[in-house]
């Protein structure tokens, strides 16, 4: 297989869309032909700075040589976060990529996401050696508080889960359906998240803390950019940046803490096994992604890999939100079942919700229908394809799959179709990287009941 001069091979390719150009496999081709050192760093809050060293081939791939560095970058913001990058060694190639992630480029989505997250515009500039940044890391503990009365509340796209938990066990738990995503008032939401409250509330004798894990990006407990959110007007954002904080208020003056839910997945794997390294997926209304260091520790990064470049494939889905082709959550969301379903011929009534689209794919693939578990062995395969990119910038020992698209038989396929592409192709990450969904004690723990530990009494 040829793309843009670069020859790679993929022995498995996805059963129902064989035309998928796996971005991790093909830049290692690239890069072994690549002689040209660059750098590139990119700064986010307090100064930290996340620096990587790669190389570009000569001018006579300069449209791989633009495609390389861009998707690299691309992966960069949404895997770590920043508003500045630092191009060093390939000053023409700077100056394209400054002008798509502008307010009038091709990545305008990208430049105000950054811009919303971070209150500052997002710049892609050309340095030199002398001008270029040190790297500044600094891994930050998170949860694994047991002790008191704690309020856990889990923030998904379909549904709001709330634990009460006394001493690290749950003594109530409640699952409830929710819109936020297609809600413009944000009083719908806080009035959501104070019932959870208060009904956990009502379980204990008293609360000492709550945590929240949500899907968003964060700056302290305020959602910046968050898909819950996505109907809400901008005039009223002041509102939802302060709406966890508030809705705490309700319950009284405890402390609380509001993180990522792709995070909290990962901590709740760490909890659950004692173990470091973990990547966590869940695969539900988009792909949240979330990981702790081998202590235990995130990483400060935003890990928001729904956003992220997966597939080169021209003829790639776009994203109707970021506009762009190829990311994410197009292949490990209920979008990737979605999307996939009419090349299996299964044909799903336009009327139904995306959530019901895939309680349809996942009851026929429970009855065996071969072309629903297509839909599952594809998405397998583009998961084991794609870890070779993810095990670029994460140190994975264990790759952690949740989420509504991983249940049933459906999940169970997806896993093990995963974890045999992996041995075929890349043996050395089948025996490095444990591709698992969670076991019973992570099930009991649960999402909430981890988002519970979040704070420090």
């Amino acid at each position: 297989m040829n793309y843009l001069g670069i020859d790679y091979e993929i022995k498995n390719v996805p059963v129902l869309d064989p035309g998928f150009i796996p971005f991790g496999v093909w830049a290692i081709e690239y890069l072994k032909g690549a002689s040209h050192p660059i750098k590139v760093a990119v700064e986010r809050e307090d100064g930290l700075v996340s620096v990587r060293e790669s190389a570009i081939r000569g001018p006579e791939f300069a449209e791989a040589n633009l495609r390389y560095v861009e998707r690299l970058i691309k992966f960069e913001l949404w895997s770590i976060g920043g508003f500045k990058v630092y191009l060093c060694g390939c000053d023409d190639i700077a100056q394209k990529l400054a002008a798509a992630y502008s307010p009038e480029g091709e990545r305008h989505f990208d430049f105000e996401f950054v811009g919303d997250v971070y209150e500052k515009p997002l710049e892609v500039i050309a340095v030199d050696e002398a001008h270029f940044p040190a790297a500044n890391e600094s891994a930050k503990q998170i949860g694994g508080h047991m002790e008191g009365c704690r309020i856990g509340f889990d923030a998904g796209g379909s549904d709001r889960k709330m634990s009460a938990v006394i001493d690290g066990e749950p003594v109530y738990s409640e699952e409830v359906v929710w819109f936020p995503k297609i809600t413009e008032d944000p009083e719908y939401h806080f009035n959501e998240i104070v019932t959870a409250f208060k009904t956990a509330a009502s379980k204990m004798p008293r609360v000492d803390a709550i945590g929240v894990s949500s899907a968003g990006t964060f700056v302290g407990n305020s959602p910046m950019v968050a898909s819950l959110f996505i109907k809400v007007p901008r005039e009223r954002r002041d509102e939802v940046k302060s709406i966890y904080d508030r809705a705490g208020a309700e319950i009284g003056d405890v402390p609380l803490v509001v993180a990522n839910d792709g995070d909290v997945t990962a901590l709740a794997g760490y909890m659950s096994t004692g173990e470091g390294d973990i990547l966590g997926i869940a695969m539900g209304t988009s792909e949240a992604v979330g990981y702790v260091n081998n202590d235990g520790n995130v990483l400060g990064w935003i890990n928001e890999l729904a956003f992220a470049p997966v597939d080169l494939s021209p003829n790639a889905m776009q994203d109707e939100w970021s506009t762009d082709f190829g990311v994410g959550c197009k292949y490990f969301s209920q979008d990737a079942v979605i999307k996939l379903a009419p090349a299996a011929n299964i044909i799903l009534d336009p009327a139904l919700s995306p959530a019901e689209k895939l309680k349809v794919v996942q009851g026929l693939a429970n009855n065996g229908d071969e072309a629903a578990l297509d839909i599952y062995r594809s998405i397998g395969c583009y998961l084991a394809h794609t870890l070779v990119l993810y095990s670029m910038f994460y140190e994975i020992k264990t790759l952690l799959v949740l989420g509504r698209v991983a249940s049933g038989d459906g999940g169970d396929l997806l896993i093990s179709e995963c974890n045999r592409v992996l041995a075929e192709e890349y043996p050395e990450l089948a025996e490095q990287i444990k591709v698992t969904l969670p076991d019973e004690k992570m099930r009991r723990v649960g999402q909430s009941v981890a988002a519970a530990s979040l704070p420090e009494l």
